[in-house]
């Protein structure tokens, strides 16, 4: 409908990379803080643990963003194509 509309195709596809983006960041802010204390509660459990990076869950946001707009990207290519 938005490209009878007269929406471009990267229009579309901004659209629609915005639309499963904000899930993904969505999810990453609430998990972020909930699985840094649930770890770091269990792994206080051991008597040798390792220490909790932070820059580790500073990297895995980018990546999960990466996977999801990899997958949608090549669907709403074909969408926005028709």
């Amino acid at each position: 409908m938005r490209k009878v509309m007269g929406a471009s195709r990267w229009d579309i596809l901004r659209l629609l990379g915005w639309q499963f983006a904000r899930p993904v960041l969505w999810a990453n802010l609430i998990a972020w803080p909930l699985a840094y204390l649930l770890m770091r509660r269990w792994l206080d459990g051991f008597a040798y643990h390792v220490d909790l990076n932070s820059l580790a869950f500073l990297a895995a946001s980018p990546l999960a963003l990466s996977i999801a707009l990899a997958t949608v990207s090549g669907h709403a290519l074909l969408v926005a194509r028709t």
